[in-house]
C-alpha cells in the first residue's frame, strides 16, 4: 500500500460515510452571539488570510445575528485589513502586538472585549499558533473556548493543558485528529472539521480582471501554476524570525536539492497543456517570495514556442483577488495547499502536489476524498499530473461532480461542528 492508499484509508476509517447537506443557520440560547476570534497569521500567504474570511463566512451562515471580534497576529500589511473590513462591514479588529511578540497583559480594551464576547474560537491553521492569547482568556474568563481546524503533529505540555481545558478541539484533517484523540484521557469533543478556506466566499472582481485582461486570458480558457520550494524561507520573509546560520543552510541546502527536479514536472504539465490545446498559462504567487522564482523555475526553462503562451502574476496579491482569478481559470496545479482549495470555493477544479516537507495538513484533500487530485511529489512525474488534466480536458462534468461530492462531506462536518459550537454558547 503506498502513502496515497494509506492515508486516504485512514480519513475514511476516521470520519466515516458522510453525504448531505444541511441547513446552515442554528438556533442558539444567545439568539445574537459575539465571537472573539483569534486568527489572521500572516499576510505573506493567500491561504492563511484566507482562513479568517472563510470562518467569518461560517459564523454569519450559522448564526446571522452574531457579532464578531478579531484579534489578529498580522493583518496590517498588503491591505489585508482594509479587505476584511470590505466585505465584512460589522468586524471590529482588536489592536495587537507586533507579530512574534508573545509577552502581552490585559488591557482595557481586551478586558472591555472579553466581558461583551461570548465565545473564544481559534481559527484555522497551521497549529495553534496563539497559545498565549488563549491563556488570557482562559485565566481571565470562564467562558467557553474551542479551536476550530488546526493541524497538530506533536502536543507539548502546554498545548495538552489548553486542549484539556478548551470546550471543544476540531483539526482541519484526520491524522491531526487522531493525534488529538490519542492524547485525550477524558471524553470531549472532537472533530474534523475543514480548513475554514473550503468557506470561502470573497472576490475582487475589478484587479482580477486587470490580470484577465492584461494577459489575454478568456475566461475557462487558462491553467494557473503555483511553485513553491521544499521549505519556505522565513528568514527573508519576515524580520522576527531569528534562525540561526546552521538552519538556514540546512533549508537552503534542501530547496536547492529539489527546486529544479519538483519544478521541471510542473513545466511538463506546462508543455503539455499548450501542445494540446494550444491555450494560455498563468503562473501565480500562493506567498510572496514566489514571485521572485516563478521565472528561474518555470518560465525560463520552457521552448520558446511554449514560452509565449505563458504569463505571470507580476506583483503578491491578496486572497479576494486571487479568488476572482482562480474561478475564471480551466484548472489550477498547485505545489501549495491553499490555492486548489480557493479554487474548489470557486468550482474550479485543482490539484495539490504535495511535498512531505509541508506537514500532515494534506490529509484534508484525502478526508474529503479528492484521492485523485493530490499528488505525492515524490511518487509521480509531469506526465501523471497532466494525464488527470487530460481527463479534465475531455470530461469537465468530471471536475464540477467531484468537487460537489467532496462539498457534501466539507458541509456535513461544518454541520456537526457548528452544532457542538451552538451548544457551547
Amino acid at each position: 500500500m503506498n502513502r496515497r492508499e494509506f492515508n486516504r484509508n485512514l480519513g475514511l476509517i476516521s470520519i466515516g460515510t458522510l453525504s448531505g447537506l444541511h441547513s446552515c443557520v442554528l438556533k442558539s440560547k444567545n439568539n445574537d452571539p459575539t465571537f472573539l476570534i483569534v486568527s489572521g497569521w500572516q499576510t505573506v500567504n493567500i491561504g492563511d488570510i484566507a482562513h479568517t474570511p472563510g470562518l467569518l463566512s461560517l459564523i454569519d451562515q450559522y448564526f446571522p445575528n452574531a457579532h464578531y471580534y478579531l484579534w489578529p497576529r498580522d493583518i496590517r500589511d498588503y491591505g489585508v485589513e482594509e479587505m476584511l473590513k470590505k466585505h465584512f462591514p460589522k468586524l471590529q479588529v482588536l489592536k495587537t502586538n507586533d507579530p512574534g511578540e508573545t509577552d502581552i497583559s490585559m488591557s482595557e480594551e481586551i478586558r472591555t472585549v472579553f466581558e461583551k464576547c461570548n465565545i473564544l474560537l481559534h481559527g484555522s491553521g497551521p497549529h495553534v499558533l496563539e497559545e498565549y492569547k488563549l491563556n488570557l482568556w482562559i485565566n481571565h474568563t470562564d467562558k467557553p473556548f474551542g479551536v476550530c481546524g488546526v493541524t497538530e503533529q506533536n502536543i507539548d505540555p502546554e498545548l495538552g493543558e489548553i486542549i484539556k481545558k478548551s470546550s471543544f478541539f476540531f483539526t482541519r484533517e484526520t491524522a491531526s485528529l487522531n493525534v488529538v484523540r490519542d492524547y485525550l484521557e477524558q471524553p470531549k469533543p472532537t472533530k474534523f472539521f475543514p480548513d475554514a478556506t473550503f468557506n470561502l466566499n470573497i472576490h475582487d472582481e475589478e484587479k482580477a480582471l486587470q490580470i484577465i485582461n492584461g494577459n489575454d486570458l478568456v475566461d475557462k480558457e487558462f491553467i494557473c501554476i503555483v511553485p513553491r520550494l521544499r521549505y519556505t524561507p522565513y528568514y527573508k520573509i519576515h524580520d522576527y524570525i531569528t534562525w540561526d546560520q546552521e538552519h538556514i543552510d540546512r533549508v537552503n541546502a534542501i530547496n536547492d536539492q529539489y527546486k529544479e527536479i519538483d519544478h521541471e514536472k510542473l513545466r511538463t504539465v506546462i508543455v503539455n497543456w499548450v501542445q494540446e490545446t494550444g491555450k494560455k498559462v498563468l503562473i501565480c504567487p500562493e506567498m510572496s517570495y514566489q514571485i521572485e522564482i516563478m521565472d528561474e523555475l518555470l518560465i525560463d526553462p520552457l521552448p520558446g514556442d511554449i514560452k509565449k503562451h505563458v504569463s505571470k502574476v507580476s506583483d503578491y496579491w491578496i486572497t479576494d483577488v486571487a479568488a476572482s482569478v482562480y474561478k475564471r481559470a480551466f484548472a489550477v496545479i498547485s505545489m501549495e495547499c491553499h490555492s486548489p482549495i480557493i479554487s474548489y470555493a470557486n468550482n474550479t477544479p485543482a490539484f495539490y502536489i504535495r511535498q512531505k516537507e509541508d506537514t500532515i495538513k494534506g490529509q484534508m484533500y484525502y478526508d474529503i476524498e479528492l484521492t485523485d487530485w493530490v499528488f505525492e511529489i515524490d511518487e509521480v512525474d509531469g506526465d501523471i499530473i497532466y494525464s488527470e488534466l487530460k481527463k479534465l480536458i475531455d470530461n469537465y462534468k468530471r471536475g464540477d461532480e467531484m468537487i460537489a461530492n467532496a462539498y457534501k462531506i466539507i458541509n456535513e462536518q461544518y454541520q456537526k461542528s457548528f452544532e457542538v459550537i451552538q451548544d457551547k454558547i
